[in-house]
């Protein structure tokens, strides 16, 4: 039960993520009958009609005709849905970088500990004085 609520849950944040409301999707109807119009009057295939009214081509056929506001996905709240504030756009700016040659000095350092004793000794010893 709980896997299933989860797959739920999962296509419900997929689907919301899509930006597809209720008035987009009543107006399916009106993106096939238009591609069916484009197909009689221009020969167009139904690729060729989505590159025409959202892909590359969308602002050379604009004018064409007024059935363009009747298509789903053509609101206001659409084109700024997918826009990034997490970049700020500033004009180029270079920058100089001076790298230096990295030169390895040699180490003339020597320690040696004053006293040295080979074996530890324990904490717990018999007293010196008796």
């Amino acid at each position: 039960m709980g896997k299933l609520v989860v797959i739920l849950y999962s296509f419900l944040i997929l689907i919301q993520s899509f930006n597809i409301n209720i008035e987009d999707i009543s107006k399916f109807n009106a993106l096939l009958e238009h591609a069916q119009y484009h197909k009689e009057m221009y020969g167009d295939t139904f690729f060729e009609f989505l590159s025409e009214h959202y892909g590359n081509d969308m602002v050379s056929h604009e004018d064409k005709h007024s059935e363009h506001q009747d298509l789903p996905f053509k609101d206001q709240h659409h084109i700024l849905c997918h826009i990034s504030t997490s970049f700020i756009l500033t004009p180029q700016t270079t920058y100089i970088i001076n790298l230096h040659e990295f030169t390895e000095n040699p180490v003339i350092f020597l320690y040696k500990e004053s006293f040295s004793s080979f074996e530890k000794r324990s904490i717990f010893q018999p007293p010196k004085l008796a």
